[in-house]
């Protein structure tokens, strides 16, 4: 293992302050570049309401991976995984140490251990699973998902539309459960020597207070205004990705009538609370991770501090 050479793992939940920390690492003179691991931050224009880093700290730190296709397209793990691949050996050869920072731990995970061999979409069978909800609703979907593949069905909400209809379609076409699918063996394990560092909080309320804070600074910011300007320069819907990113979403909802302000600001920090949950739910379940408390006041010192013990 001490043979092949460091890559850094900086994971942690949404405003737990990873960019602020990678940020650190470059400004404090270590040998490393920055790989955004970050499903949002990949999309032009959309800056505000993804916490971007600004143009002054990716002057001071550029980031890979980010601005790097428009709203209108997609992005996939296995894509992100060729590309931090690719990053990484050159990253490598420069004699520098490749730090992915963000908070998309399917990216992670997908990284790491490789992807699975899952059927492509089908449009008719996604068709006639749409219909199905529309006349029996996601929950119905959700028990036929709990006959067919009872472990993925235990880890969803009868209401997550989106991951029940691909699961369900992925057990039809596959002819066996998907967990079954993804408990087999992606690929080779990655040739790094990894450094996995997750920035949990000690108190999760005062995680929240954050997430809080930062969509009310994103609304004075101008995440209106960002919105009202990515549905006139792009061809967007609700269906897209981009758009299904927390805080869009609910502001795209608001914009079309759908709840008032004060509704569309109560449902952005419920849905990123959520996503906050989910991503420490990952880091649970990963091993080999040293753990930081967010909250801490040398948070940037101590994951130096563990980068230099790497050489």
């Amino acid at each position: 293992m001490t043979a092949l050479p460091p890559a850094v793992f900086l994971m942690g939940p949404t405003a737990s302050g990873k960019t602020a920390a990678a940020i650190h690492l470059v400004e404090s003179g270590l040998p490393v570049e920055l790989i955004s691991v970050d499903s949002a931050l990949v999309f032009r224009d959309m800056d505000v309401g993804t916490a971007k880093p600004s143009a002054d700290e990716l002057a001071r730190a550029p980031h890979h991976l980010i601005d790097i296709i428009s709203p209108e397209e997609n992005y996939s793990a296995g894509q992100f995984r060729d590309d931090a691949l690719r990053l990484m050996a050159e990253i490598t050869a420069r004699g520098k140490i490749p730090v992915l920072v963000g908070g998309t731990m399917l990216y992670y995970n997908t990284l790491q251990h490789g992807i699975h061999d899952l059927p492509q979409g089908d449009a008719a069978l996604r068709a006639e699973l749409e219909a199905e909800a529309a006349r029996f609703g996601w929950p119905h979907l959700h028990a036929r998902l709990a006959a067919l593949d009872p472990e993925t069905a235990a880890r969803l909400k009868p209401t997550d539309s989106q991951r029940i209809e691909r699961a369900i379609e992925i057990c039809l076409l596959a002819g066996r459960p998907m967990s079954a699918i993804l408990a087999e063996p992606g690929c080779a394990p990655l040739p790094y020597r990894l450094l996995k560092i997750a920035l949990e909080p000690s108190e999760r309320a005062v995680l929240h207070e954050r997430i809080a804070q930062r969509f009310d600074l994103m609304l004075a910011r101008g995440l209106e205004d960002e919105v009202q300007v990515l549905r006139a320069k792009y061809s967007l819907s609700l269906d897209l990705p981009s758009m299904r990113c927390v805080g869009y979403r609910q502001m795209w909802e608001y914009l079309d009538g759908n709840c008032d302000r004060e509704e569309m600001r109560y449902r952005g920090i419920v849905a990123t609370r959520q996503l906050c949950k989910r991503q420490l739910t990952w880091l649970r379940g990963m091993d080999d991770v040293e753990r930081i408390d967010c909250l801490a006041d040398d948070v940037p010192q101590q994951i130096a501090a563990r980068i230099r013990a790497l050489s």
